[in-house]
């Protein structure tokens, strides 16, 4: 099920092939035009993240980069929570075309005061929240799986994104 509206992808990748699928694998909206969420940089970093923790060579993904207000609008929509958060994951399913693992929302305003918190990046921050989004979209669950989720996240962590 795909929840988010993802636009067409402003950011053609001009190395891939004319007779390659227009749908990508990993599907980057940005449509505040984040400068910290480029598809050119977050894109290839996230297909790869994908490649090696996801058991679905040719699954999709999809991303929106989004502001408070819309997240705001979305976790009251589906959470019953009138109020912002950092990311929303919505899982998936298989599809005639092969497994949809979700929709990751992302809130940029969210990610840029939280990275000033923690003394890091904005980009790096995204990175955490994608990875945190993706693993929910896989069926991990930190409120429920006594931590298994955490040690995962951390060992993704030191493996796929960088100190800043």
């Amino acid at each position: 099920m795909t929840v988010l509206t993802i636009s067409e992808d402003p950011d053609p990748d001009p190395d891939r092939s004319l007779g390659q699928a227009s749908l990508r694998r990993v599907q980057v909206d940005n449509p505040n035009r984040y400068r910290e969420a480029g598809a050119r940089s977050l894109r290839p970093w996230l297909e790869r993240l994908v490649d090696e923790v996801a058991d679905h060579p040719s699954a999709t993904l999809a991303v929106r980069f989004v502001s408070d207000r819309e997240m705001t609008r979305l976790n009251n929509e589906f959470r019953g929570q009138d109020r912002p958060t950092d990311v929303l994951t919505f899982p998936g399913e298989e599809t005639a075309e092969g497994a949809h693992l979700g929709d990751i929302a992302v809130s940029v305003p969210s990610a840029r005061r939280q990275a000033s918190e923690r003394g890091h990046s904005v980009e790096r921050e995204l990175e955490f929240l994608l990875l945190h989004g993706l693993l929910h979209c896989l069926g991990h669950d930190h409120e429920t799986d006594d931590g298994e989720m955490a040690r995962l996240e951390r060992r993704l962590r030191r493996r796929w994104i960088q100190a800043s």
